[in-house]
């Protein structure tokens, strides 16, 4: 064996692990960075007074109205998105890698940037909205449907990245095998290639729910904020800081906070793995 050939001990227990000692203060300033706040929330948390303020009508609408649209967006996600990463993961065209950056775009995109291009897009003068109007009589913004929209074009991203990781990671044999026992494309679809993504699909729809129900942004932006109408839980936090009640904003934004802890714990076990 040549002399350059250098045999690689193994590391004894107890060995350093070649980890810098200065960067362990960073980590922990990083971690206090990330927990802080979440603990700012809950140490000033009224939670005496919490019961009261969740059980007002304002709170308790805005709840409704924040879970509905949610649900509605992530049904929208589902329909339309399962389709598009399927086209993304499976099909082979050129500029397929043009079109998966722009699905990404709304995850970099400011929510506020995206209220407005939703209003070029489906305002009353926009390229889709101005016909809309004009020949149905239909005016999206500013009504409910128009936060599901806005909460559908931001959270869409999640549901197809997901997805379409699942379709990528699939055993695709068993969808040949399938296909030379004559099953249809569709029949192969429904019951063999959907099965092998379901867990792709419920974590990416779960993810997507979370996203669409903190929507501040082009939610406000594009849907506005009427009592009943499209006013949501973020949209209740923010009134709740204009007009000088903290205590109230704090015990919304520990609702959405209850909800984010759920997904993480719903998810564990799927990133677990994915870490192994």
């Amino acid at each position: 064996m040549s002399s350059a050939v250098r045999r690689v001990r193994p590391r004894r227990r107890g060995q350093p692990t070649g980890l810098p000692p200065v960067l362990v203060p960073f980590a922990v300033l990083a971690l206090l960075f990330l927990l802080l706040p979440v603990a700012g929330l809950l140490v000033r948390a009224p939670w005496r007074s919490m019961p009261a303020v969740l059980t007002q009508p304002a709170a308790l609408d805005a709840l409704r109205l924040s879970i509905v649209c949610a649900s509605a967006a992530t049904v929208l996600c589902v329909l339309l998105g399962v389709p598009l990463a399927w086209l993304l993961a499976r099909a082979e065209f050129r500029g397929r890698s043009v079109v998966r950056a722009l699905v990404t775009v709304p995850l970099v995109l400011p929510p506020v940037v995206g209220g407005v291009a939703l209003f070029t897009a489906l305002g009353r003068r926009g390229i889709v909205g101005r016909p809309l109007d004009e020949w149905f009589g239909v005016s999206l913004p500013f009504t409910t449907p128009a936060v599901v929209v806005a909460e559908a074009f931001v959270a869409m991203p999640f549901l197809v990245i997901a997805v379409e990781g699942a379709l990528r990671g699939a055993d695709r044999r068993l969808e040949d095998a399938a296909s030379t026992m004559g099953a249809t494309r569709w029949y192969t679809f429904r019951r063999v290639t959907l099965p092998l993504v379901a867990p792709g699909l419920a974590a990416g729809a779960v993810l997507c729910w979370a996203r669409a129900l903190g929507e501040f942004g082009a939610t406000i932006t594009f849907a506005g904020n009427f009592p009943g109408t499209t006013r949501t839980m973020p949209v209740e936090v923010f009134i709740a800081l204009q007009r000088g009640d903290p205590a109230a904003a704090i015990a919304l934004s520990l609702v959405l906070l209850l909800v984010s802890v759920t997904v993480l714990a719903l998810l564990r076990e799927r990133w677990l793995g994915a870490l192994r």
